[in-house]
Formats: structure tokens, sequence, C-alpha cells
């Protein structure tokens, strides 16, 4: 103990209260797991909802900005506001919640494939492996193979994605052929059909696909394919019937 009791008193003061900064992070904890529980509930009010939004403590924290984005009873007004406002992998799981509006869902993965250009490759191939159809199929023509690997892996990227970026003239000549391997795709009439369009894809690979095709089918195909000539001149000879 000090000598001098105004010390005594002091100390003993100091020792019953915490610092602000540790009671301010309790506090904001707190509120943060009772606005997730009360965002939890389908039949949230509207006011609850809106109260929420407006506590820009609570609006800071990822996980509440979420929820309150999530929610089937949130004003389009408030919902479109804080989707324009996410972060990257924050709009890929909005995008991916089932209960959420779909034009909403829809808004949000047409902002993420706005900021591929600008995000960074290690990003682009986590959104390649996890992320829904339609940022899938933007990903399958990115320049980096490890990339458009991890989309032509992810269980959400579906056919008519593989062969919409097959039509595309951005997709590389590496993914082009890629895709001809493809344990896969490879194996898919409609992706077959895109492959023998597109001028990146191999001879040997093309006579492959030709001879499952009908004769007449093949003729149609070939007249609008990027194949160089003498290819299409091959194939309609040799396999064609011509």
């Amino acid at each position: 103990m000090s000598e001098d009791p105004q010390v005594d008193a002091s100390l003993e003061s100091a020792k019953q209260v915490s610092p602000p900064n540790l009671q301010d992070s309790a506090a904001l904890a707190l509120n943060e797991d009772l606005a997730l529980a009360q965002l939890k509930n389908r039949d949230l009010a509207v006011e609850a909802i809106e109260e929420i939004s407006q506590n820009s403590g609570l609006m800071k924290l990822r996980k509440v900005r979420l929820a309150v984005a999530c929610h089937p009873h949130t004003p389009r007004r408030i919902a479109l506001k804080i989707i324009r406002e996410l972060y990257t992998f924050d709009l890929m799981q909005f995008a991916l919640t089932p209960n959420a509006a779909a034009d909403l869902k829809r808004i949000a993965e047409e902002l993420l494939v706005n900021r591929l250009a600008s995000i960074t490759l290690g990003e682009r191939t986590s959104l390649a492996r996890r992320a829904s159809e339609l940022v899938v199929g933007a990903l399958l023509l990115d320049k980096e193979s490890r990339v458009w690997q991890a989309a032509l892996e992810n269980p959400r990227v579906t056919e008519l994605a593989v062969v919409r970026a097959l039509q595309k003239t951005g997709a590389s000549a590496a993914f082009v052929v890629a895709v001809s391997h493809h344990s896969k795709w490879s194996l898919r009439p409609e992706v077959q059909v895109a492959l023998l369009r597109n001028a990146h894809t191999p001879l040997a690979r093309a006579i492959e696909f030709a001879r499952r095709i009908a004769p007449a089918k093949l003729r149609d195909i070939l007249h609008a394919s990027r194949l160089p000539e003498k290819i299409k001149s091959y194939l309609r000879k040799e396999i064609g019937g011509e």
C-alpha cells in the first residue's frame, strides 16, 4: 500500500474500470451477435432490419452487412446499396445464397465480373474454384491457365458455359486444347460441336469428334467453323462423305 491515501484510492478505482476500447469491443461483439441472431429470423420485420441498417457501427461489420443484404425482407434500396459496397468474396457469397432475391444475385454476379480485371491472380483463381456459373463462365476466358483450369473443375460450371467460352474469339489456344482433351467436357456432344467450330482445336481431336457426327450435320457445322480451311477440307472429304 502507498503512504498516500489518494494514490491508493486512484489505483483501486483504475482496477474497477476496464479500458474504454475493450468495453467498446465487447459491446460491439455483443451487438453483432444479437443482430446476426435477429437476421436469422426469416420473418423479421422490415422496421427491425432498417434499424440495424442505420446502425453505422454494426454496418461496418462484414457478417452483418451480408446478413442484411441477404434477408428476404430487406428493402431493395438498402440491399442494393450494400451489395455495391461489398468486398469481392462477400459478393461471391451473396450470389451463392439460396434465399437472396434472384435479380439481386444477378447484379452481384455482374459486379463481380466487372471487377475481374482489377483483382489479383490469387483472387481470380479462388473465385474460379468457388463462384457461381456466370462468374466462372467469365473466368474461363482468363489469360492465366491457373484460373481457367480451376474454372473447368468448378462443380457449378455448366456445359453451356463451356460452349459459350469456346465460341468467344477471346478463348485462348491453350484453353481450347485443354477442353478438347478434358476427361469430362470433351465427351459432351455440344462441346464437341463447339470445338469443331474453333480455330484452335487440334487436328487429331477434330477428326475424332467429326467421326461421331452424321455427315450432313458435320457439313453444316464446318460451314460456320473457324478451323483452318485445309482441316475443314480434309474433314469434309474423309469423314463428311464428299
